[in-house]
């Protein structure tokens, strides 16, 4: 997940000749049904949860009964789905600063949370805090973190994007049959419409992050159910939407 590399550290008037940990960085090319579809800059880790989890919120898989198998090569994937025939959209290439793809999002054809679950807030503190203390993330300060929170246990997944991260988590939870509509999601980086968007495709009701919102990921979460809940830092927090989910907090913003 990460090398030394040479650098010179200076303080002030004084340098020393060292050696700093940097995170590693790949490139993944992924194929379905013999088509080229994606190429994403990612952490060289829990690659196939990657490739599991970003079918799925991509919606060309429903669940891991659609994929017939998996193949790979070097840093080449090849997944054969029992439908392969359904139709894909274009080819994506997705760096490492964004991870995202989506530039319109119709809020009409979002799926909607249908879940009951509700969370204490020490909960969310807890599960903040576990993976903030992430050893690759205070020794390198490179990658971004998520946490996936299911029935009290927690599966952490690194990456130096915060969607291939998210995707990740997703695909743990698939390959491990967690229930995902009784879970919630930490993470390290700033919560987008496409951090929403997977959340919802997902069917998991609460995300969380240390960082901020985005306007648009605010307005999405709001209509589709989800609860988002921003600088989430020690016992403190801003719950944006649907409030319902936290245990004690007021059900309205007015």
């Amino acid at each position: 997940m990460y090398r030394e590399v040479p650098c010179i550290k200076g303080e002030a008037d004084t340098f020393i000749i060292t050696t700093h940990p940097v995170v590693v960085e790949m490139s993944v090319s992924l194929s379905v049904n013999g088509r080229h579809l994606l190429t994403a800059m990612a952490s060289p880790e829990s690659l196939e949860e990657f490739v599991i989890g970003f079918l799925f919120t991509e919606q060309i898989i429903k669940s891991l009964d659609d994929i017939e198998s998996i193949q790979k090569e070097k840093n080449s994937f090849s997944v054969l789905t029992k439908n392969p025939f359904k139709i894909l959209g274009q080819k994506k290439i997705i760096l490492s600063g964004c991870g995202g793809s989506s530039s319109y999002l119709d809020i009409r054809r979002l799926p909607v949370i249908t879940s009951s679950f509700q969370v204490p807030p020490h909960t969310i503190a807890s599960a903040m805090k576990e993976i903030m203390d992430s050893s690759l993330h205070r020794l390198t300060g490179g990658v971004h973190v998520v946490g996936l929170t299911a029935h009290g246990r927690l599966h952490i997944s690194e990456d130096i994007g915060r969607h291939t991260a998210l995707d990740k988590a997703i695909g743990y939870a698939l390959k491990n049959q967690i229930s995902l509509d009784e879970s919630f999601v930490t993470s390290s980086g700033r919560i987008s419409s496409e951090m929403v968007r997977k959340c919802l495709v997902a069917n998991i009701p609460l995300l969380v992050s240390r960082g901020a919102a985005t306007s648009l990921a605010l307005e999405i979460a709001e209509k589709t159910g989800l609860c988002v809940i921003g600088f989430a830092r020690g016992e403190r927090m801003n719950i944006y939407t649907n409030p319902a989910r936290v245990t004690g907090a007021p059900h309205t913003m007015g």
